[in-house]
């Protein structure tokens, strides 16, 4: 697999990852991760300096037993949203685990807000919300929220405060008092958000989120994300749901293989798969100078004499056009685009539409993960 990690975004610097694992349930990950008691001022995190990342990897490597399932792993994140995407088994939630606190890396080191991210410190400023869960199921989801507040050492009454605030936030409050063992799969995932975000965290790390979420739910998540991320939250989230991942944001972290593949936003990432032929429609009309002889196979023989073009294909005609598209693969898009255009300037071909076929993350994560071309 080739290496795309580049210079780290300015916004983020993200680099390269790896990991193999998944949640082992609610009850443990949630009081894992708990936060420090607000009512303890002598471990308060100092507020870090203005372009210090909130989360650091620094080449972590985890193994379980003969395997390892994260290797030498890179990473910073500050405010803002980040995907994290990739094929079953490639290890997102052990990564996620690790940034929580809830395994500890065998070698290198993670922090959070400058706390060694194991720490009791670095937890207060850290919310998760797992895949997997496994709740106390004879609770209320009130009950239970206000259990996780209770436990991150607030008092009573600040408990149902938040407790309350938590599940207005996330769409719960008029349902909450039903038993934990009742609640739907969007139910369930919506009292775990209401937990993680009882404490007002910088750091949100959000494991499939939207698994199991009907669409107006889904809708109303994406607000919230977009709402944390305006406020200068950083989440981080994995998801297998890349259609609505893109809505969130393009900036993104494939991994394959215990591995990042490739970091960045979705156009950075593309641009650096030379070696993956890019699809291009180009719907075409007859120029002013060529009267005679299909335009369309004339423009696929042209194309056909670019040197980064690999392959083209004429398709039919739209009912109400005369002249069919043409659709064609090409390597070095940034080359290839310069070409197309001096192209069209030499022999004014009239190009009505040009698009992109495969421009996006469920594409590039095709071809990172499968090696398939385009």
């Amino acid at each position: 697999m080739p290496d795309l990690l580049g210079s780290p975004d300015s916004g983020r610097g993200d680099r390269e990852v790896g990991v193999r694992g998944a949640g082992r349930g609610v009850k443990e990950s949630l009081t894992a991760s708990l936060p420090l008691p607000s009512a303890t001022p002598a471990l308060l995190a100092p507020h870090p300096l203005p372009h210090a990342p909130l989360l650091l990897c620094q080449r972590v490597s985890k193994w379980y037993g003969p395997v390892i399932g994260v290797n030498q792993v890179t990473l910073e994140l500050r405010s803002g949203i980040t995907g994290l995407v990739g094929a079953n088994g490639a290890g997102k939630s052990t990564l996620l685990r690790l940034i929580t606190g809830c395994l500890r890396p065998d070698l290198g080191h993670i922090q959070v807000h400058g706390h060694d991210a194991w720490s009791t410190a670095a937890r207060r400023h850290v919310g998760y919300c797992p895949e997997t869960d496994a709740f106390y199921e004879e609770m209320s989801g009130r009950q239970f929220v206000e259990s996780m507040a209770r436990l991150c050492g607030y008092p009573r009454r600040e408990a149902r405060k938040r407790t309350e605030a938590a599940l207005e936030r996330v769409g719960m409050a008029g349902r909450a008092e039903r038993c934990l063992r009742g609640y739907s799969k969007g139910m369930r995932q919506r009292i775990k958000l209401a937990q993680a975000l009882l404490h007002d965290p910088e750091l949100l790390v959000l494991d499939e989120p939207l698994s199991g979420i009907d669409p107006v739910g889904r809708c109303e998540f994406l607000h919230l994300f977009r709402d944390l991320a305006a406020r200068g939250k950083c989440l981080l989230i994995s998801s297998h749901e890349l259609e609505e991942l893109e809505k969130l944001t393009d900036h993104i972290a494939i991994m394959a293989h215990g591995r990042i593949a490739a970091v960045g936003t979705v156009a950075q990432i593309r641009d650096r798969l030379d070696h993956h032929p890019l699809r291009i429609r180009i719907d075409v009309k007859r120029g002013p100078q060529h009267t005679q002889g299909p335009e369309q196979r004339r423009l696929a023989a042209a194309l056909l004499k670019l040197r980064d073009v690999v392959g083209v294909e004429l398709l039919d005609p739209p009912p109400d056009e005369s002249v069919g598209p043409v659709v064609v693969r090409a390597r070095n898009p940034q080359r290839f685009f310069q070409e197309l255009t001096r192209l069209v300037l030499e022999e004014w071909y009239e190009i009505a539409r040009l698009e992109t076929l495969d421009d996006s993350t469920e594409a590039v994560l095709g071809y990172l993960l499968r090696g398939r071309s385009a």
